[in-house]
């Protein structure tokens, strides 16, 4: 039998944000990361977009009971592409893989630089690091598209709900990574 897993490339690599088991460092071919807007949240969030010259670095984890219903729940603002063929990871069994793409039907063209949560990016870069070290950390901020951004300084009364608390290394790695991707930073409102 085929077990399922996910591909995850944002706060799904952050293994604090969630309890599935058996996952590993991964790469996903073919796919490029990027901060979209949409109309179902007031602030953009990652999302995988097809790039047949791009590979990014993310985690691989098994779905639960290989029921999608709970992730998918997660991940309600997304849809599931099969992504299998595409993936490099350690696991030598056969695998169902999937990431998700924000859904077309609901992006959004921002009239104003699109707005991230900073509290969104503090956990994306403790994953990051936990899992690939600085130099992925510097990959992640590399390899993302749409950092012509605001970013939300909601990190005193962080917004985002699996917001995690970074130590004061992690924090000067984000701001100081932070600083070099053109963003604007904002105090939250």
């Amino acid at each position: 039998m085929t077990a399922h897993y996910f591909f995850g490339y944002g706060s799904l690599v952050n293994r604090r944000t969630h309890a599935f088991e058996d996952a590993h460092p991964a790469q996903l071919s073919g796919w490029k990361r990027a901060w979209v807007a949409t109309d179902l949240r007031p602030f953009a969030f990652l999302s995988a977009e097809p790039d047949a010259t791009s590979t990014i670095d993310g985690l691989i984890a098994h779905v639960p009971n290989d029921d999608w219903a709970t992730l998918d729940e997660r991940e309600f603002a997304y849809d599931r592409f099969d992504a299998g063929a595409s993936v490099s990871h350690p696991r030598t069994d056969p695998l169902q893989i999937a990431v998700y793409s924000v859904s077309s039907e609901h992006r959004i063209a921002p009239s104003t630089p699109q707005k991230i949560l900073l509290s969104y990016i503090d956990v994306v870069v403790q994953g990051y690091l936990a899992v690939f070290g600085e130099a992925g950390v510097e990959a992640f901020f590399a390899t993302t598209d749409g950092w012509t951004a605001q970013v939300i300084d909601d990190r005193a009364t962080p917004v985002y709900p699996r917001h995690q608390t970074l130590t004061a290394a992690e924090t000067t790695l984000v701001d100081d990574l932070l600083a070099t991707t053109g963003a604007t930073r904002r105090p939250a409102p």
